[in-house]
């Protein structure tokens, strides 16, 4: 079965929780990703506080998969900022292997962040974020 984000925003956090460790890393994309915040550490965001999240701060990502980065389209001018660098690697959240977005070394604002996605659904993947080692949120990328 296909799943949407509005399939995604339907689902209780731990059901995004176990809906991630089931899914595989999926290709690395090479595109601009529609992105929607899910929830935040546990509590459900609903989808106005998304929609708001979305219209005033953070659209999405654009990934640029030979030169192994992405920049997230941020503020209401779609501005694409904030880089990261993009690799396969361990998951911090589950067992396996997740597509990493790694600011560390990439972003001052962003060092301490960390994201990690997996495709829950053709063009469609989860993510995890990360400040330092703490889950901080969950959010989609719709291809």
């Amino acid at each position: 079965m296909t799943m949407t984000t509005a399939d995604l925003q339907k689902l209780s956090p731990n059901e995004l929780d176990d809906l991630y460790r089931r899914s595989p890393v999926g290709n690395i994309p090479d595109q601009e990703g529609k992105g929607t915040v899910l929830f935040l550490t546990k509590l459900p965001t609903g989808n106005l506080f998304s929609a708001l999240v979305r219209l005033l701060a953070w659209q999405g990502k654009v990934f640029y998969r030979t030169q192994e980065f992405l920049l997230n389209r941020v503020s209401l001018f779609r501005i694409q900022m904030i880089k990261a660098k993009v690799y396969s690697g361990e998951s911090w959240f589950s067992q396996g292997e997740a597509t990493i977005l790694d600011y560390s070394k990439t972003s001052f604002v962003a060092q301490k962040i960390r994201d990690e996605i997996r495709e829950v659904s053709p063009n469609l993947y989860l993510g995890q974020a990360y400040w330092n080692k703490t889950r901080v949120l969950c959010f989609s990328l719709e291809f």
